[in-house]
C-alpha cells in the first residue's frame, strides 16, 4: 500500500474476475494474508501478558482480545466507509482527512453484483485485483492490531470498560481518518490536493505527486499513531504505583517468545499481503521482511551486550518486533541490503530508547513508545536515506526523505492531539483502578480471575 492503492474500476464501474479485472489468485492470498494479520493480534497478547506480572497477564491479555471484538464490529459499521468509500463511490471526502462514514456503513454496497451475460460482476469493482469486501476484511486487522498495540502502554492500571470505550473513540477519530490520509487518497498520500503534491507539485499523467509519501504497509497509520497515543495515554493516566521503585520483571519468558513467533509468522500477511498480489513485488517484500527483523533482533542483541553484559531472550523477541515495525513502511522500496541496514540501526535504537521512560518519568509499562514509535519513525524517515531510486543513498535527492519526515510529523502531532482530546473525554468514566485494586492485582480486581491456581 504505497500511498493508496488504486482501485480497479473498468470504464463500466463493473470489475469481473478474469483477465482484465479481479485475480481468483490474487484474492486467496489477501484471504489468507487477512487470516495472517488477524492471528497477529492474539500473538500480542501472548507477547504482552508474558510481559506482565503474574498478577496482570489476563487483563493484558483480554485487552487485545477486547480490541478484536470492539474494533471489528465498528469497522464493519463504519471504519471501512471512513478510510476507503471515496475511492470506491467517486464522492469527496472531508478535508482530505476522512470519508463519509455513511457511504458504506455496514459494507453490504460492496457485495451488491449484476449478471452481464455469464458473468457475475461487482458493481463497485475491487481494490487493486480482489474485490472490496475482501480488501475491506483485510485492513479491519489492521485497525484491530493498532488498537490492541496501544494497551501496552497502561498496563496493569487501566479500566477494561474504559479501555473498550477508548480504543472505539480513538479508532473512529484517529485510527480511521490517518488511514484515510495516507492510503485513501487523503492529505498524507500522493494524491492531487496532499501535502506532497503542495511540496513538490503533481502529475496528473501519472495521477500522483512528483514525490510521494511511501508508507507500504502501515508506519504512519500503525507504528507511529499506535506508539505516539501510547506515549500520550502513559503521560495522562500516570505511573504504576512503584515505578522507579521496584522492578517489574516479565512472569513468563516463554509467552513472550511465543508471541514474538506468532508476531513474526502474522506480519507476512501484514506486509507482503499490502501488495494486494501475488507478484514478484510481494516476493522481495518477504525477503525484505525477514532481512530486517533478523537484523534488527542482532542489533538489540549486541547493544545488550555491550551495555549489560548479556544477551537476553526478551532483548531476542523486542528486537524482532522492532525489526517488524520498521521494516513494514518500507519493505516494498528497499534492497535486501538496504533492509538489513534499515532493520540493525532500527534494534539497536530501540534497545536504547526503552530506557528513556526512567529519564523523562513516564511509566510506559511494556515499551510501546521505545519500540513502536521509535521503530516507526525510523522505518519511515529512513525511506529517504534507502529507498531505491528515490532514496538519498541511492542517487536521489532530499525530496523523498523531506516527504517522509512531513509525513511522520503531521502523524504524530495529529495523533497526539487527538489522543489527548479523547483520553480527558473518557476520564470521567473512571479510567484507572484503585491504588488497592492494583497492589491486590487487576486481573482479581477487573475479571474475578487468576491466571494460575497455586494453592
Amino acid at each position: 500500500m504505497v500511498s493508496a492503492l488504486p482501485l480497479a474500476l473498468p470504464d463500466d464501474a463493473f470489475a469481473p474476475f478474469g483477465p482484465d479485472g479481479l485475480s481468483a489468485g490474487d484474492t486467496a492470498w489477501v484471504l489468507t494474508a487477512a487470516a495472517l494479520v488477524l492471528f497477529m493480534t492474539p500473538g500480542l497478547a501472548f507477547f504482552y501478558g508474558g510481559l506482565s506480572r503474574q498478577k496482570s497477564v489476563l487483563n493484558m491479555m483480554m485487552m487485545s482480545f477486547g480490541a478484536m471484538g470492539v474494533i471489528s464490529v465498528i469497522y464493519v459499521l463504519w471504519g471501512y466507509s471512513m478510510s476507503f468509500s471515496s475511492g470506491h463511490t467517486g464522492g469527496s471526502d472531508i478535508a482530505g482527512i476522512f470519508d463519509n462514514p455513511f457511504s458504506l456503513f455496514g459494507l453490504s454496497q460492496l457485495l451488491e453484483t449484476q449478471e452481464v451475460g455469464d458473468e457475475t460482476l461487482y458493481v463497485l469493482g475491487g481494490f487493486g485485483t480482489v474485490p472490496a469486501i475482501v480488501w475491506a476484511g483485510f485492513q479491519l486487522t489492521f485497525a484491530v492490531i493498532t488498537v490492541a498495540l496501544i494497551s501496552g502502554a497502561v498496563a496493569e492500571r487501566m479500566k477494561f470498560g474504559t479501555w473498550l470505550v477508548f480504543g472505539a473513540l480513538w479508532a473512529t477519530f484517529v485510527y480511521f481518518p490517518l488511514a484515510h490520509m495516507v492510503w485513501g487518497g487523503g492529505l498524507l498520500s500522493g494524491g492531487e490536493n496532499s501535502i506532497a503534491s503542495w511540496l513538490f507539485g503533481y502529475d496528473a499523467e501519472a495521477e500522483s505527486a512528483n514525490v510521494a509519501p511511501i508508507d507500504f504497509a502501515g508506519g504512519t497509520v500503525v507504528h507511529i499513531n499506535a506508539g505516539m497515543a501510547a506515549l500520550v495515554l502513559a503521560i495522562l493516566l500516570g505511573k504504576r504505583a512503584g515505578f522507579g521503585k521496584i522492578v517489574y520483571r516479565p512472569h513468563n519468558i516463554p509467552f513472550v517468545m511465543l508471541g514474538a513467533a506468532i508476531l513474526w509468522f502474522g506480519w507476512f500477511g501484514f506486509n507482503v499481503g499490502s501488495e494486494g498480489a501475488a507478484d514478484m513485488l510481494a516476493g522481495a517484500v518477504w525477503v525484505n521482511t525477514t532481512a530486517a527483523t533478523a537484523a534488527a533482533m542482532l542489533g538489540w542483541l549486541l547493544v545488550e551486550r555491550i551495555r549489560d553484559g548479556h544477551a537476553t531472550s526478551v532483548g531476542a523477541a523486542s528486537g524482532i518486533v522492532a525489526g517488524l515495525v520498521a521494516i513494514t513502511p518500507a519493505c516494498g522500496s528497499l534492497s535486501p541490503i538496504g533492509s538489513l541496514i534499515l532493520g540493525v540501526i532500527a534494534g539497536a535504537l530501540s534497545a536504547l530508547a526503552i530506557g528513556l521512560k526512567y529519564k523523562f518519568g513516564y511509566d510506559d509499562s511494556l515499551d510501546v513508545v521505545g519500540v513502536h514509535l521509535v521503530a516507526g519513525l525510523w522505518g519511515t524517515i529512513g525511506i529517504g536515506f534507502l529507498a531505491l531510486d528515490t532514496g538519498l543513498f541511492y542517487g536521489g535527492g532530499f525530496e523523498q526523505l523531506v516527504v517522509q519526515v512531513v509525513i511522520a510529523l503531521v502523524a504524530v502531532i495529529f495523533t497526539g492531539i487527538l489522543t489527548a482530546i479523547i483520553a480527558f473525554i473518557v476520564k470521567p468514566l473512571g479510567w484507572r483502578v484503585s491504588r488497592e485494586d492494583e497492589e491486590t492485582g487487576i486481573d482479581e480486581t477487573e475479571h474475578a480471575e487468576t491466571a494460575y491456581e497455586l494453592a
